[in-house]
């Protein structure tokens, strides 16, 4: 990996020549002559090392060119920061709760869940995350498509509450981190006392990773129930456009934000409706909390944050502003000319 990176790196800085993922994969019957290291590692797994240093450059390429982002030089993954492996092809094989991996050998598996046949996996990636080791298969399977239910929703996501739908619906923010706060504090103290390089040191780390993880998964589990709950229920799910890369610019809102987990939850509500055949529309956000769904009519006053109530001064309509916003998102994307069987693809603004 790092002499796949330093050539890469020297032929760019000294020489500003691209060199091609190919020469490099043809090289390594060579350098394994020269490196019995090289020898030891199944030559698929080499392979996609190559082939991951080379998407790495290519987005680094294609950043330099857009003046609107920073272009980022790729990092040589260390040690210690070097976590997975890929088996692209063939090279390991899944038989009831072992799976072989070439030049390792039989390692006893715990299933999340059933597989599909052999032929159906494409990849096998293994993964090492807080002492704990993954195996992870990518399949090739049919969608399963869900039974219709002809209803659509508007979603509304918040602060206070998680999510808001059309139906009335208040799923309240879980405040995973917020919660833990406190206990990461104290493991980070910790980490920040110990020595340097010392197994002190390094069990600590351990220790608040695991605690983080463990915040990472709540956050994962909820939105997984969420999507799976909208998805099961409705045909057509709106959202609005979110920019949340522009929304924690605001440091008085930014932990809630990231706390609330939106992209995570936006990402696998896109998949899981893409896997069981129903259908996601984006909308613009622009004053949904400031717009009577009723009435129409645009309030005066904007609605600030700390008033949770919304209350319109033209037909006395009064609701929760999450529940009036997702109502809006539905009406809009209902104007866009989205409906149940229509064709419109997902992220239609």
């Amino acid at each position: 990996m790092k002499k796949t990176y330093k050539v890469r790196k020297e032929a760019y800085e000294k020489e500003q020549r691209k060199i091609t993922c190919f020469e490099q994969i043809n090289s390594l019957p060579d350098k394994k002559e020269t490196n019995p290291f090289l020898s030891q590692v199944f030559s698929q797994i080499l392979q996609d090392i190559v082939r991951r240093v080379h998407k790495n450059f290519q987005a680094f390429f294609r950043r330099l060119k857009d003046a609107t982002t920073k272009a980022g030089y790729p990092r040589f993954k260390q040690f210690g920061r070097y976590d997975s492996f890929t088996y692209p092809q063939h090279g390991f094989k899944l038989e009831k709760s072992q799976v072989k991996l070439s030049n390792i050998g039989w390692v006893n598996v715990r299933k999340h869940r059933e597989l599909p046949q052999q032929e159906q996996i494409k990849t096998c990636s293994i993964l090492v995350k807080n002492g704990k080791y993954y195996a992870c298969f990518s399949c090739e399977v049919e969608p399963q498509l869900l039974p219709k239910t002809n209803k659509k929703v508007g979603v509304d996501m918040g602060l206070t509450s998680l999510l808001a739908t059309s139906d009335g619906k208040l799923y309240q923010a879980p405040k995973t981190y917020r919660k833990s706060e406190k206990e990461l504090a104290k493991a980070g103290r910790k980490v920040s006392r110990r020595v340097k390089k010392s197994k002190r040191r390094k069990k600590s780390v351990r220790i608040l990773a695991v605690k983080h993880e463990k915040v990472a998964n709540q956050r994962k589990d909820l939105a997984h129930k969420l999507s799976r709950e909208l998805v099961k229920n409705y045909d057509l799910i709106a959202h609005e456009k979110l920019q949340v890369k522009n929304m924690v610019k605001n440091r008085h809102l930014a932990k809630s934000i990231n706390d609330a987990g939106r992209n995570l939850f936006l990402t696998i509500l896109t998949y899981k409706v893409e896997e069981t055949g129903k259908r996601v529309v984006e909308v613009e956000p622009k004053n949904t909390s400031q717009i009577c769904n009723q009435c129409g009519e645009k309030r005066k006053e904007k609605l600030k944050l700390s008033q949770r109530v919304f209350k319109c001064s033209r037909c006395d309509y009064k609701d929760n502003r999450d529940i009036n916003a997702a109502r809006n998102i539905l009406k809009r994307a209902e104007g866009l000319g989205t409906s149940l069987q229509g064709a419109v693809p997902i992220g239609v603004v």
